[in-house]
């Protein structure tokens, strides 16, 4: 019973947010962009040539980090990342995971399979964490899936 306890509290304390004016009719990449705190991730996303594949039917469950996430990577890794295409794949597929996982299903995991095709620990002991990420947003729904924002960009093994 705690722990149902534990985890309602957890769903209520990570609430849909909803975007000011957001529509659903914007995919993925659109809704980033709109958005305005994922340039650096929208840059990676058509580095890597994603782009279509996230306007795509989907559903995809993002976990976006922010710039501020993004700008937390040294330098070096960032700029090494963006010179290769297949690196930079490989760390953008491991923050999408495939379906849409709402924050109720999120909390019920302790772990998602990515499409990168490692899977990502999540822990609902403190807040939601993915890896070592805070979910700081959940629930920005898109036409082909959910955005969740996280504080740290995620590096697959």
């Amino acid at each position: 019973m705690f722990r149902h306890l534990v985890k309602a509290l957890v769903i209520a304390v990570i609430a849909p947010v909803a975007l000011a004016g957001h529509s659903q009719k914007k995919d993925i990449v659109d809704t980033a962009v709109e958005a305005g705190s994922f340039s650096t991730l929208v840059t990676a996303v058509k580095a890597a040539g994603l782009v279509d594949t996230l306007k795509g039917d989907g559903p995809f469950t993002v976990f976006a980090p922010t710039d501020e996430a993004f700008a937390e990577l040294p330098a070096d890794t960032l700029e090494a990342l963006l010179a290769d295409p297949a690196a930079l794949t490989k760390v953008l597929t491991y923050h999408v995971v495939p379906g849409k996982v709402l924050a109720a299903d999120v909390v019920q995991l302790s772990s998602a399979a990515t499409v990168q095709g490692q899977r990502i620990d999540i822990n609902t002991s403190r807040g939601v964490k993915v890896d070592n990420a805070n979910v700081i947003k959940t629930d920005i729904l898109t036409s082909n899936g959910v955005i969740h924002v996280i504080d740290q960009v995620i590096l697959p093994d």
